[in-house]
């Protein structure tokens, strides 16, 4: 027999004799026809059995072959779907990455910018005329325009504790002396020879002493807290 003509033995020979057609359609992911179209479809088809021997392998091999190829083609496409994610993800990383370094960066900037106009704003000890005698309104005027802004309620809680704005004020046992009580209070004649008489040489001999030893008056003022003295 060559040709399949019933239904009944067809159905029975379905996996004994496996048509080219069906080798071929495994490997490429076809579905086998089922049902009433089984007999239909195994009417026209060829027997392996009648393939010589000699091709039967060869038949076998090629269709292993391109079911190999298949999952081989789908592995490289979901290798590569892979790899366009990780590159996806990598990227908003990047970009993120990115965007919060430029933001530092421009914090940072307005931050020197606002600290230089700070210290554009301030006024020079010898830009104020000399007076008699000043209030305390006066002096504390004149820290407001020689303390940069940012710093000024620390260099101010300091003055309060240390002399209660009294540019005159002495320590009788110590021998401090001024607004911010420097000792001696000789130390205040590097900003100026009237630093006995003259708040604002107190002031900026006093800030420049809170600058270098304690970076700011906001510094000095942590440390005045802690110790009591600074």
């Amino acid at each position: 027999m060559s040709r399949i003509s019933v239904r009944g033995f067809a159905v029975a020979s379905a996996t004994a004799v496996t048509t080219v057609g069906a080798v071929v359609g495994v490997a490429s992911g076809n579905t086998q026809p089922s049902g009433d179209n089984l007999e239909a479809t195994a009417a026209d088809a060829t027997l392996l059995a009648d393939i010589p021997m000699g091709e039967q392998a060869q038949i076998q091999v090629s269709s292993l072959t391109q079911q190999a190829d298949a999952q081989a083609a789908a592995a490289d496409a979901a290798a590569k779907k892979s790899a366009e994610e990780s590159a996806r993800i990598q990227a908003a990383k990047t970009a993120e990455a990115k965007k919060a370094a430029a933001e530092e960066r421009a914090e940072k900037a307005r931050e020197e910018a606002e600290a230089r106009a700070n210290r554009d704003a301030v006024r020079d000890a010898s830009s104020f005329a000399a007076q008699s005698s000043y209030t305390v309104a006066q002096v504390q005027a004149m820290a407001r325009q020689m303390v940069p802004a940012d710093q000024f309620q620390c260099f101010s809680n300091i003055v309060d504790h240390e002399s209660s704005w009294n540019y005159r004020a002495q320590n009788p046992s110590s021998g401090a002396y001024g607004l911010v009580q420097a000792l001696p209070g000789s130390k205040m004649s590097s900003a100026g020879a009237d630093w006995q008489t003259n708040p604002a040489t107190q002031i900026k001999w006093g800030l420049n002493y809170m600058d270098s030893r304690y970076g700011s008056p906001c510094g000095a003022w942590s440390f005045w807290q802690a110790n009591n003295w600074y």
